[in-house]
């Protein structure tokens, strides 16, 4: 089964010796997407909620880049900085997935690249 690379500028670049998303066969997996703009490489500030925004926008972005979307997502997993933020982080995510949400796990961690609140990775299905 062959692999291809997916690659988009409208996510940001991989800053490490990893790539956006890779296409396998009738899945699509993502690296970790941390809530950087792609337009201007900053950190998105303005608290958990707008970091979770960018954080699932990007990983929207990589998903259409190879053919799916959220909606075909079937595994995310989220990697938060504080547990206390699970309420908020709710709100944002049901934004975007509404009422056909993936599988899920949450776990909290002590810390995340460059010490943002929230990581976040994903599984789809390749339409």
């Amino acid at each position: 089964m062959s692999k291809k690379i997916i690659a988009t500028a409208k996510a940001p670049a991989a800053i490490g010796p990893y790539v956006q998303g890779l296409k396998v066969g009738d899945f699509v997996f993502t690296s970790g997407q941390i809530p950087i703009n792609p337009t201007n490489g900053e950190i998105v500030v303005g608290g958990v909620e707008a970091q979770t925004r960018q954080v699932l926008s990007n990983l929207a972005a990589i998903l259409e880049e190879a053919g799916s979307s959220l909606r075909q997502a079937v595994k995310v997993t989220l990697f938060i900085k504080d547990m206390a933020a699970f309420g908020a982080i709710n709100e944002v995510y049901a934004e975007f997935f509404g009422d056909n949400p993936p599988t899920r796990s949450c776990v909290e961690v002590a810390r995340l690249p460059k010490d943002v609140l929230i990581e976040a990775e994903a599984i789809a299905l390749a339409k």
